[in-house]
This record gives C-alpha cells, structure tokens and sequence, in this order.
C-alpha cells in the first residue's frame, strides 16, 4: 500500500511539475520571446573551444563583467552545475538582421536579459530555488555601457542591474545552435554577410535552468 502511495506522489510531483514548466514557456511568449520550449539538459551541449572564442579572438567585452570570463566558471564549472538540474527552458526572439547589425540591437538584448531574468524569478517563486538564467550578450555592454567599470569587479558595490543582467552564455562553451536543434526550434545565426540583403533574419536566445 505504501508503494502505491509513494508512486501516486510521485506522478502528482510530476504533473505539478510539468504544470510550472509549462506556465514558464507560456510566460516567456508573454514577455516578448519569439518562441520557447522544454528541455532535458541532458540535451545541452557544453563545449571549450567555443567559450575559448571569447579569449582567442578576444571579445571586445572580455574581462569587463563579473558575469563574463575569466570571470566565471566557465565550461567545466557548467558542466558540473547541470548535474544539479533534469530541466530547463528555452526561448528565443527572432529579429530582421538589419536591427541585429545596427545600434538597436542593443534593446534586443537587453529584452533577452529580462525574459531570462523575468523566468528565472518566477521559477523560484514556484518552488524551484535554485533556478539559474543565462542569455546571450554581455551585460556590461548592455546595461552599463555608460559606466566605466563594473562595480563588482571593481568592489565598489553591488551589480546595479540584479534583476535584470545575467551571465552570458558564450562563456559557458553552451553551442546555441545544438541547443535550438534540441528544442525544435529553427536558428538564424546572424552575420554581417547577412547586411547584403537586408531581409534575413537573426536569432538570439536564453537559457533558464529550472530547479531546487
């Protein structure tokens, strides 16, 4: 009897939580994102060479942002964090390539920034305390670009946008591309060779670890 009881907890556990992932997607279409969906992280793939590209050829950004390297854990301690999580959720915005390769492309990001911080809070609101966000783009060139340096690193006081700035996914190694196939979402990569015919379209995309 009291395995039946255990299993009916079980499946109960289950479903509640298959109900919040589902509010969670459905709340990221809300706040503006293109598309999203569910995933097991077991279908993220987490890889050096490409966290390595932010050192060789250096990002502009490299070093400026306690959320950006040397600065974080990076692929190894990625690898080891996902240990800790069965799901996640993915979304992306979809945008003509003309805005990604001009200076509005920064309110794109800054968007993509605040759906993964927006998701990652009411996560934890539903129980799952350990929820972690993570978006493309640095957040130094994003919200603090005015500011000469990172108070953080700098030891000057606390981040000035907690609620909104997350840990860029490029210095994770996470490959955008395999985790879109994962999700069953179409990807545009955007490149400048997409200027010339100013009709494509550019994909940008978070990530949201949802557990605890």
């Amino acid at each position: 009897m009291r395995i039946v009881e255990r299993n009916n907890e079980s499946i109960r556990q289950e479903n509640r939580i298959e109900s919040s992932l589902k509010e969670l997607v459905q709340e990221a279409s809300r706040l503006g994102a293109s598309d999203a969906a569910i995933i097991s992280t077991h279908d993220i793939s987490v890889e050096d060479h490409l966290a390595n590209l932010c050192r060789e050829p250096q990002c502009e950004n490299y070093g400026l942002s306690a959320r950006c390297p040397p600065h974080v854990s990076g692929p190894s301690g990625f690898r080891k964090l996902l240990n800790n999580y069965k799901h996640a959720i993915v979304f992306k915005i979809d945008v003509p390539s003309e805005i990604l390769l001009s200076h509005e492309r920064r309110e794109i990001f800054k968007l993509l920034h605040e759906i993964a911080a927006t998701i990652e809070q009411s996560a934890v609101e539903m129980g799952f305390a350990d929820s972690k966000a993570y978006a493309g783009g640095s957040c130094k060139n994003l919200f603090c670009h005015n500011h000469a340096d990172c108070r953080v690193l700098t030891k000057k006081g606390e981040c000035r946008n907690p609620q909104r700035a997350r840990p860029s996914m490029s210095g994770f190694g996470i490959n955008v591309s395999k985790l879109m196939e994962a999700a069953g979402m179409p990807y545009d990569m955007i490149t400048h060779e997409a200027e010339e015919t100013r009709t494509s379209m550019g994909t940008v995309c978070g990530l949201v670890l949802i557990g605890g």
